[in-house]
């Protein structure tokens, strides 16, 4: 055609560049695809540029970029990072983590401590099942002793039955009250 390349590429708005290199696709990019799906599922938590370095060392010859580029077009992308819960450790150091297996085998309770609006303290002994998040009692008072607590558990255990495991970070003081030298039960 008797047009110049320079006007049919501005008519059409396309840069002069594309009429000229032709695009060359790696001809092994079907193949790193397949590696790097293959490894995004083997180690799911590592990204594009650890999966570069996997790919290294396995002996493609690659970059970061081009490895993001796949990365990118397969729409892979790391999963959401679950949040840790609290810990469950057995009393006596061992590492193993106790988690309920069904509803009705684990009861945790904790103090919660409040003001009112005058500024006076009360507090609050959540006990819930551990399995179900159910709150199974509930009670509030200005001051929470010993005896409270155990006489909302003893309530809890007649209505809903005695418990395998109860946790709990506070310690209980369930000795006898001190005598007037301090020691429990002396005379």
């Amino acid at each position: 055609m008797p047009v110049s390349e320079r006007r049919v590429c501005r008519v059409l708005g396309q840069h002069r560049s594309t009429q000229r290199k032709a695009s060359r696709g790696a001809d092994d990019e079907a193949a790193l695809t397949d590696d790097i799906i293959a490894l995004a599922r083997q180690y799911g938590r590592y990204r594009y540029r650890r999966l570069t370095a996997l790919l290294r060392d396995a002996g493609w010859h690659v970059n970061r970029k081009w490895v993001e580029r796949i990365w990118r077009r397969g729409a892979l992308k790391v999963p959401q990072k679950q949040p840790k819960r609290g810990r469950l450790w057995i009393n006596d150091g061992s590492c193993m983590r106790l988690r309920p297996e069904y509803p009705g085998q684990v009861w945790s309770y904790d103090f919660v401590e409040r003001r009112t609006h005058d500024g006076r303290k009360f507090r609050i002994l959540p006990i819930i099942d551990e399995a179900s998040r159910e709150c199974l009692a509930l009670p509030v008072a200005r001051r929470l002793r010993s005896e409270d607590v155990l006489a909302a558990l003893v309530e809890l255990f007649v209505t809903c039955g005695p418990q395998a495991h109860i946790r709990s970070d506070n310690v209980l003081n369930l000795s006898p009250r001190p005598s007037s030298n301090g020691w429990p039960g002396s005379v």
